[in-house]
């Protein structure tokens, strides 16, 4: 099934910032299929109410502002001993407001794993953030430079190959549904936004039980429609897992990565990512 993506939005730019300690909840408007419109609930990163616009670049009192222009990447802070890699030398990333740990690959194998509050978003053309991701890790930033959604700016554009990241808090919409907007809406403004709008297949969501967490999963298979150079990749796969806390809210893990390019993450590197995926609460 293909996805078309139906917002009047234009998705110019992604930028890091650091999130503050409350996010207003907003809902977008994605298509899956011909004509079946979903409500995409958990979209924004979760929190109560306020102009999350203006207040998106406040630091929250314990956090780290990212430098001007740069990648707002400070490491994350060591974990303590109850977060231990599954995968031994590897990196443990944390977002307890999303209720998600998981674990990514060592600095020496071009991993960086940002302060848990720093968010990465892509905006509409007023600066209004449209979809948002905190917990984030980059693999191999810095290389051959590329940018599939041409207006992007910030983390985008800097030659990472892969993101990962956790989003949510919103209750509207069943978990299936959400798992796939993810999916699909992270592929879509990553990949080309309005402007260059990538060709998208969103598969239907699968049950996800594993480590704990009992939700479901979605694949976002894209083709890029824009490459304005070669570092631009051809393709790219998102993946999505999704989990509903007993407060009702759901919550979201996302991974996007390039395919098709020198370095570019396997099914089983990505797999192996995945299988590290689980809930802060044990």
């Amino acid at each position: 099934m293909s996805w078309h993506h139906s917002s009047p939005y234009v998705l110019p730019r992604r930028r890091p910032v650091t999130a503050p300690s409350r996010r207003s909840r907003k809902t977008l408007i994605a298509a899956v299929g011909i004509g079946v419109a979903l409500v995409l609930s958990g979209c924004d990163d979760s929190g109560g109410s306020g102009d999350e616009g203006a207040r998106a670049t406040k630091p929250a009192p314990s956090s780290k502002a990212p430098s001007p222009g740069g990648s707002g990447s400070s490491s994350a802070p060591a974990s303590p001993a109850a977060d231990k890699p599954l995968v031994a030398g590897w990196q443990t990333q944390t977002r307890e407001e999303h209720h998600f740990r998981y674990d990514v690959p060592a600095k020496a194998e071009r991993w960086k794993v940002f302060d848990p509050d720093v968010s990465l978003s892509y905006t509409d053309e007023n600066g209004k953030p449209i979809v948002v991701m905190t917990g984030a890790a980059n693999y191999r930033e810095g290389g051959c430079a590329s940018a599939p959604n041409p207006k992007a700016f910030g983390e985008a554009g800097k030659g990472q190959l892969a993101t990962v990241g956790t989003t949510g808090g919103g209750t509207g919409g069943t978990l299936q549904e959400n798992a796939r907007n993810w999916a699909g809406n992270w592929g879509f403004v990553a990949y080309g936004g309005a402007d260059h709008k990538p060709r998208l297949k969103v598969s239907q969501a699968k049950p996800w039980k594993r480590n704990g967490i009992d939700g479901y999963t979605a694949t976002a298979e894209v083709t890029v429609t824009n490459r304005p150079s070669p570092c631009v990749p051809p393709r790219a796969v998102v993946h999505s897992i999704a989990q509903k806390l007993p407060d009702g809210t759901m919550h979201g893990w996302v991974i996007y990565a390039d395919q098709g390019v020198p370095h570019a993450l396997t099914a089983a590197e990505i797999d192996k990512i995945m299988n590290t995926v689980r809930p802060t609460d044990g």
